[in-house]
C-alpha cells in the first residue's frame, strides 16, 4: 500500500541546530511546524515558509536577524500570551502585531483609533516616540 511523503520533524532539527538553549517559542513553532504542516504554519502567522526554515535552523539574517515579530507571532497564536490593548481589551500578542502593522484609514473608526493608539503603545516594537 502506497503511503504519503513521511512528515518532517522540525522538533528534531531545532535540536540539532539550537542545542538544548533553542527558546521554548522556537520549540513550540517547530512542534506545530510537525503537527500542521510548515506552509499552515506560515500562513496562520503571516509569515512566509523560507523565514520559519531559517528560524528553526538558527540561520535567520534577515532584517539584521531580528526574530521579534515572529515571536510575538508564535507566543500570541499558540502560547497565549496578551497585551491589553487600550482600544480592543485584552487580545493576544500575535494580533496586537498584526494591528500595530495596519495603516490609518480614516474609513473605519475603529482602525482609526487603532492606528493612534498603536503608535505610542509600548507593545509596539516600530513606536517611533520610542516610548
Amino acid at each position: 500500500m502506497a503511503r504519503g511523503p513521511e512528515k518532517k520533524d522540525f522538533v528534531a532539527v531545532v535540536r540539532e541546530k539550537w542545542g538544548e538553549d533553542a527558546p521554548r517559542w522556537v520549540v513550540v513553532l517547530a512542534e506545530r511546524c510537525t503537527e500542521e504542516r510548515q506552509a499552515a504554519v506560515a500562513r496562520r502567522l503571516d509569515v512566509s515558509a523560507s523565514m520559519i526554515s531559517a528560524v528553526l535552523a538558527n540561520t535567520y539574517t534577515a532584517k539584521g536577524g531580528s526574530t521579534a515579530g515572529l515571536e510575538a507571532k508564535v507566543r500570541g497564536a499558540y502560547l497565549g500570551e496578551t497585551v491589553d490593548c487600550p482600544v480592543l481589551g485584552e487580545i493576544g500578542t500575535d494580533r496586537c502585531r498584526a494591528e500595530s502593522r495596519e495603516p490609518f484609514r480614516a474609513t473605519s473608526a475603529m482602525r482609526a483609533q487603532l492606528y493612534h493608539a498603536c503608535r505610542s503603545c509600548p507593545n509596539n516594537p516600530d513606536n517611533p516616540t520610542g516610548e
